[in-house]
């Protein structure tokens, strides 16, 4: 029987490297921006254009109809649905880390599925994102609380959950 390991996670907490070598430890797949790739086949969008409407939420026009003229799903919507099947076929198939996307909501039914949200102190992100992303410090606690926003907000658009609260997690 499979197994799936989500990890959701703080910008510059180190939750994609733990993620990445826990699936190693594991011996099994590991899935981040490769969902990316599998949503661009499942869709038959570019890559590209999966990373430009991956992880957003819809604005506002889109519900007012501006964004699809024929009302049907607006772009992040497809890419979206697209990411949450893949999710929900991996746990189908095969025992796996998956990093983000709401994949511990996607599989909140689904049978031996253990989530974990990774975090950390400011200032050790702070740390983290000079040395590992290469930000200047001075941008970098900024891009950081950024880069949360943008998690939190798509996370809380597609669950109804909030992001990152312990009650989400095992």
């Amino acid at each position: 029987m499979s197994y799936i390991i989500t990890i959701g996670r703080q910008y510059g907490s180190g939750g994609r490297y733990i993620a990445r070598e826990l699936a190693k430890k594991l011996k099994i797949n590991f899935y981040d921006n490769e969902l990316l790739i599998k949503a661009a086949e499942r869709t038959g969008f570019s890559v590209d254009y999966i990373k430009a409407n991956e992880e957003k939420k819809d604005s506002i026009f889109a519900f007012m109809g501006l964004n699809d003229i024929d009302n049907t799903l607006t772009a992040v919507q497809k890419v979206s649905n697209a990411q949450f099947a893949i999710i929900r076929n991996l746990a189908d198939t095969e025992s796996c880390v998956i990093v983000g996307r709401c994949a511990n909501y996607v599989l909140k039914d689904h049978q031996n599925v253990l989530n974990v949200f990774i975090h950390a102190p400011i200032e050790d992100r702070i740390k983290r994102a000079v040395t590992y992303y290469n930000l200047p410090e001075k941008n970098a606690k900024e891009a950081i609380k950024k880069m949360d926003r943008k998690r939190e907000s798509y996370h809380n658009y597609f669950t109804d959950e909030k992001w990152g609260d312990a009650t989400n997690y095992d």
